[in-house]
């Protein structure tokens, strides 16, 4: 992504998934990608869905033993995109040993109060490459909540342009360009619900379930962590050389300008204010 003379507009693709795990909570994810490029890279990730017969939507949770590979074929062309530059992939979760200090207000409004901190810090908006203006524009699958307090939400992430960061960068925000999409329409958000999927369960040892009753796995089971592997085995492909570690915050340039320039970035979130979980139990080693 260039520096250009006019508006630079570049859309967010935003996921969740659980909100509650084992070991790691609050999983966001978003993909980026600049709306002049968006079509073509729509157009290619539904060629390789249509090739594999992969049907209307792909989700994390519909992995069987009989797809894992047409999955892992997908997931290869999304990261193709990536490795081109074409789609930035930030993935963001909290660790449950520790408690975040909240008031009652505050933890009614989680949900939109961690979006901001996603979107003001994941992708390192100050730091795009140029000085062209930049229009951030953002699409979800869902917003949660009713309409006076999904206004209350677009109004909230509008205000990040007044930040003295984004405002000296010339990033702007609008409440008409904060929406909700059709996720069978997005293949980028639907092989980010993927991502984020993996991620999730493999950090809160969903790859290790057995059946009551049984005493091996179950077929999916073992199937998802195929996939998850594969994905895994992508973002080393991104990194050569780098140990990368999907419970930390990714860290291999230590600049703040690798916030914006990384392709693929994980981060652990950690709350201004929070006290140690004494309930919490730790993986077992």
């Amino acid at each position: 992504m260039t520096a250009q003379s006019e508006k630079i507009n570049v859309v967010i693709f935003c996921d969740e998934s659980i909100t509650k795990g084992a070991y790691f909570s609050n999983f966001y994810g978003a993909a980026l990608v600049t709306e002049s490029d968006l079509p073509a890279v729509n157009r290619i990730l539904e060629q390789r869905k249509s090739d594999l017969n992969l049907g209307q939507e792909v989700k994390f949770t519909k992995i069987t033993e009989l797809y894992a590979e047409k999955y892992i074929t997908l997931l290869k062309t999304f990261f193709e995109l990536i490795k081109d530059g074409r789609i930035k992939v930030r993935i963001m979760f909290t660790q449950n040993n520790i408690t975040p200090i909240l008031t009652a207000a505050q933890r009614k409004n989680s949900y939109f109060l961690l979006y901001y901190q996603f979107v003001k810090h994941g992708f390192g908006l100050q730091h795009i490459e140029g000085d062209a203006p930049v229009a951030v524009k953002m699409r979800f699958d869902l917003i949660p909540g009713k309409g006076g307090q999904v206004a209350n939400f677009k109004d909230y992430i509008c205000r990040l342009q007044n930040t003295p960061e984004l405002s000296a960068r010339n990033v702007t925000f609008a409440p008409s360009d904060i929406g909700e999409i059709d996720s069978k329409k997005y293949a980028i958000l639907q092989c980010l619900d993927v991502v984020l999927g993996a991620m999730q369960f493999r950090l809160n040892e969903k790859h290790k379930e057995i059946p009551a009753g049984k005493k091996r796995r179950a077929k999916r089971t073992v199937a998802k962590e195929k996939v998850y592997k594969a994905i895994r085995q992508e973002i080393l492909d991104l990194y050569p050389g780098y140990s990368f570690n999907a419970g930390v915050t990714t860290a291999v340039d230590p600049s703040v300008e690798f916030r914006w320039t990384a392709p693929y970035r994980h981060w652990l979130f950690k709350p201004a204010l929070g006290e140690l979980n004494l309930k919490y139990v730790p993986k077992k080693k």
